[in-house]
């Protein structure tokens, strides 16, 4: 089986934590991963950023490769421009197949704007898609806070045009599918749920001093860890108001710990740094957090596992989220989570089992489950070890199957 696998407007290879990199990213280059040790060539098409990146990589193994199609400037630009050189992008697509002499079997696409490639490419090449949204225009724009923060018209039709022309949509969660047909009056029989996996070679428990040390941070203190972009719905700013009202009720002084961030760029200056890392380091500073909070900036897929085992608990204090890979990863790790009661996290953590579940926004019940988990060594160690059993399930091999009798059911209906 050869598929064509679509991420236009980001790279699996690119480094985690950026203002478009994240869960989507490893999710593509899993599944290609795997699909790869299973015999299945898979091609990933992704746009250009950097000129002095080669067009075409091998990092993902077994013959796979990733293609770096030109199209427009070969840099990041916004998603609102990427839009224009999307007909650019499906046509070094197709010059591509034709000049490597391959024929695809089935289009697997990811995001609303890759959704709109595949379908100029399914016209030509007559065959099926699938396709994976990530995030919804619609539940975006449900939990803006500002007028900046909405999603243009243009995406939600790009998105009806999709769910239209897909022949398959793979949902992450319960949530997901019922987004999609409340939403956008999907039809649900072309609907399949199967959630990302996680690699459980990578994402193990490490024994918590040892993960300290080789990431060099404070080993006596309790640390409290966030993973994931600097914007507005991941809700970071709950997350600091609960640690200053810790700090206000004197958990701090009964068990020292301090947060550690993970993404972003907080030592951008000027222009380059972006507003929601500027607004929330405004905020340490009006909470009295500055001793408290570290940002650390991005990390590498590689450096994850040790992050997440010298954390006392993971925190996703995210508006929205359409499954929550990063919390699966803790998991796998054996870090509790606590988690906004959101998308797919209200799925993914079990509240009493693998973590803590708390109303979105409620930086006081949010404080209220760190401070049990705090305070609770026995209590935090049972659910880190039931978190870590709990993610076995979604070993990315388990999870591939699934992808591929879904693959080839599409494939045996045309």
């Amino acid at each position: 089986m050869n598929i064509a696998m679509i991420s236009y407007h980001t790279c699996p290879l690119a480094t985690l934590g950026g203002k478009d990199t994240g869960g989507m990213n490893v999710y593509v280059r899993e599944v290609t991963h795997y699909l790869g040790r299973r015999g299945v060539h898979v091609d990933v098409f992704t746009r250009s950023q950097d000129e002095h990146v080669p067009h075409v990589l091998h990092d993902l193994g077994y013959g796979n490769r990733v293609v770096h199609i030109p199209a427009g400037p070969e840099v990041p630009l916004p998603k609102p421009e990427l839009v224009n050189y999307l007909p650019q992008f499906v046509e070094g697509i197709r010059k591509f197949s034709t000049e490597k002499r391959i024929k695809y079997d089935l289009i697997y696409s990811h995001y609303w704007l890759s959704g709109i490639a595949a379908d100029s490419l399914k016209k030509s090449w007559g065959i099926p898609v699938v396709h994976m949204f990530h995030t919804l225009g619609l539940m975006k724009n449900r939990i803006a806070q500002s007028p900046e923060e909405l999603e243009g018209e243009y995406r939600v039709n790009g998105e009806r045009q999709v769910l239209q022309m897909a022949d398959r949509i793979i949902a992450p969660t319960l949530a997901e599918e019922a987004q999609l047909y409340f939403l956008y009056h999907a039809d649900v029989s072309k609907i399949t749920i199967i959630p990302p996996g996680v690699d459980t070679d990578h994402f193990y428990p490490i024994p918590p001093d040892e993960a300290r040390e080789a990431i060099h941070l404070p080993v006596n203190e309790r640390m409290l860890l966030f993973v994931g972009r600097i914007e507005p719905l991941k809700g970071l700013d709950t997350l600091l108001r609960a640690i200053a009202h810790m700090r206000e009720t004197g958990v701090y002084s009964q068990v020292p710990h301090y947060l550690a961030v993970v993404g972003g760029d907080p030592s951008a200056t000027g222009e380059n740094l972006s507003s929601e890392m500027a607004r929330l380091q405004t905020l340490c500073s009006e909470l009295n957090l500055n001793d408290m909070v570290l940002f650390l900036g991005k990390r590498d897929q590689a450096s994850l596992p040790y992050y997440y085992s010298a954390a006392d608990v993971l925190i996703m204090p995210s508006h929205y989220e359409s499954f929550g890979m990063v919390a699966l990863e803790a998991m796998a790790c054996g870090t509790p989570v606590v988690a906004s009661r959101v998308g797919g996290l209200a799925f993914l953590v079990a509240d009493g089992k693998t973590g803590f579940v708390f109303p979105d926004n409620d930086f006081i019940n949010l404080s209220e489950k760190l401070t049990l988990l705090l305070t609770n060594p026995g209590l935090r160690d049972r659910l880190g070890q039931q978190a870590a059993d709990y993610a076995r399930q979604y070993a990315w091999p388990n999870i591939v199957n699934r992808l591929l009798n879904t693959f080839t059911e599409v494939l045996c209906n045309q």
